[in-house]
């Protein structure tokens, strides 16, 4: 019986203990305000493969991310410095956003691609959207990179490694002997006139019109009276001339000897 009159008598302390403990207010810690997450319309992407060549690089990278809007511009080097390194420009921080987001890591000719934000607008960008501060934009950049280029670490770093190299060069051949190195004609940059070379000695003008102006855009054909194995072949743009350089380079034209066909020298 005793057990069961204590029952009531604890509730009944226990609601005294209650009544008598002071309400003690519950106060909320104030928010952080955390800083916006910084975003910029530009992509900068490194540890690209620095063994495919830049045009091929550059339009891959172009078709990797049209999926996600309109590719801006896409800029690389093969500079030293620069090398295995892009930066791709869309209209849009959000469509940027949504393409690092996704592309991340992709493995990019068998090297996962290490992506974040540029840290400054691109010219293609500015050009776009804001069209009244390009000169100013160009100016503030033209600056800055005269003001880094000789303080910059990194800078300074491949700077050295480029003099050391240059030294290295020097010393190993004398001043005054050093041959004078000419690119082959293989690798020439691109040109709107072609070099042909090996033709037979009794080509003619009209049978090289006629071979040549089976690409469009053929401009002129000029033979050399004193010297009738090379001529000039002059289309009216670079692409034209590659195009047909690529089709009849090493054509035999007398059905024995190939011609040779290179970009002209600039």
């Amino acid at each position: 019986m005793a057990e069961v009159a204590a029952a009531p008598v604890a509730d009944a302390m226990q609601g005294v203990v209650d009544a008598a403990a002071p309400e003690i207010p519950v106060v909320e810690a104030p928010a952080v305000p955390q800083e916006p997450e910084y975003k910029s319309e530009t992509l900068y992407i490194q540890n690209l493969n620095e063994k495919v060549k830049l045009d091929v690089l550059k339009a891959s990278l172009r078709g990797l991310f049209k999926s996600y809007g309109e590719v801006l511009d896409v800029v690389a080097h093969d500079n030293l410095r620069m090398r295995g390194q892009a930066f791709v420009s869309f209209p849009s921080a959000d469509i940027a956003a949504k393409a690092m987001k996704e592309v991340k890591g992709f493995p990019l000719y068998s090297k996962p691609m290490q992506i974040s934000f540029a840290r400054t607008r691109s010219d293609a960008v500015v050009r776009t959207l804001d069209p009244n501060n390009f000169d100013s934009h160009k100016t503030k950049r033209t600056e800055h990179k005269k003001k880094t280029r000789y303080t910059n670490p990194l800078k300074q770093k491949f700077r050295a490694k480029r003099m050391a190299a240059e030294m290295d060069g020097a010393a190993a051949v004398p001043a005054t002997k050093r041959p004078n190195v000419q690119m082959p004609d293989e690798y020439l940059p691109p040109n709107k006139i072609l070099f042909l070379q090996n033709l037979p000695e009794s080509v003619t003008k009209d049978q090289l019109m006629a071979l040549f102006a089976q690409y469009p855009n053929l401009h002129e054909v000029r033979l050399i009276p004193t010297k009738k194995d090379i001529a000039f072949v002059e289309y009216v743009d670079e692409n034209s001339a590659g195009a047909a350089k690529d089709a009849l380079h090493n054509y035999k034209l007398d059905g024995e000897n190939k011609i040779k066909i290179t970009f002209a020298r600039k």
